[in-house]
């Protein structure tokens, strides 16, 4: 994963000081790119420890279409908390729950989930039912059999949609693209947050090459990551430096069950081995 700590270093040589939507502040730098060979490894970050957990889980409520906190919540997942919990804290039915009160609410209570624990048209929504067409399948479809198709694109930025989601995509569009029997995927990100964001970014649409791979046949080849505003937020600074500190170890190596159809996956389906990374480096994600 030597591209990733080019990219670190690439915002911190080039990158501008600005404000932010957050009000945390960012160095910041616009447009980058990265490519990750698959069968050299699976693209899983080495110089910290990674939870793949929370990476496959999202993925797979991603491929079902889900919006609802809850199926996050029953596994443990967080990377999606502090959103809605936020809205939650401005609206009339809060009454000083605790961030661990609301997770409890929103597994347990039907109704508060419903009210207070849908993210709206999130990615997921996008991906299979974009003002009601299924754009994952589609293009499933296509790769099977028009796969010199230049259309094999999957698009999350719906704009008459944006003001209803927790969080408008970051990672908005990506593109297969077929050569003999290998399948690639480009993904473009508008905004990426370079120390906590883009590890989980990387790995996410890696398994998802993989399983669409599966599905439909083929090898899974490289995945191209093209960033638009590639940022670190002032408070990574630290953790970034002590990332840069440490020497890339060897890929892991990724496996997945054959399944014939994208949403049949499961959490057990995926197995990871000789991963061996630097210890966690912790951050404060920006709201």
């Amino acid at each position: 994963m030597r591209q990733y700590l080019t990219f670190l270093q690439h915002i911190l040589d080039h990158g501008s000081r600005k404000d932010d939507r957050t009000g945390t502040g960012i160095i910041s730098t616009f447009g980058y790119q990265m490519r990750f060979n698959l069968e050299e490894g699976f693209p899983l970050l080495t110089t910290k420890k990674v939870h793949l957990k929370s990476i496959i889980h999202e993925l797979l409520w991603f491929v079902r279409g889900d919006t609802s906190l809850k199926y996050l919540a029953d596994h443990n997942v967080r990377i999606w908390n502090e959103w809605p919990y936020k809205k939650f804290t401005e609206s009339a039915d809060y009454d000083g729950e605790t961030m661990d009160e609301y997770i409890e609410k929103i597994k347990s209570d039907a109704a508060f989930c419903e009210k207070h624990g849908d993210l709206g048209p999130v990615y997921g929504k996008q991906w299979r039912d974009f003002n009601g067409f299924d754009q994952l399948q589609d293009v499933i479809e296509q790769i099977k059999t028009n796969p010199n198709s230049r259309r094999l694109i999957v698009n999350a930025w719906n704009p008459p949609q944006l003001k209803d989601m927790a969080l408008p995509p970051c990672h908005m569009m990506y593109q297969f693209y077929v050569l003999d029997d290998k399948l690639s995927l480009q993904l473009y990100q508008r905004s990426a947050d370079a120390f906590l964001g883009v590890p989980f970014n990387i790995a996410s649409y890696a398994l998802l090459l993989m399983m669409v791979a599966e599905v439909t046949g083929l090898k899974p080849y490289e995945f191209v990551h093209t960033v638009g505003d590639a940022h670190i937020y002032m408070n990574h600074m630290e953790q970034v430096q002590l990332q840069l500190s440490r020497e890339p170890r060897p890929l892991p190596k990724m496996t997945i069950r054959h399944k014939d159809q994208i949403e049949d996956f499961e959490f057990e389906d995926f197995v990871l081995s000789e991963y061996n990374p630097h210890p966690t480096i912790k951050g404060k994600v920006a709201v």
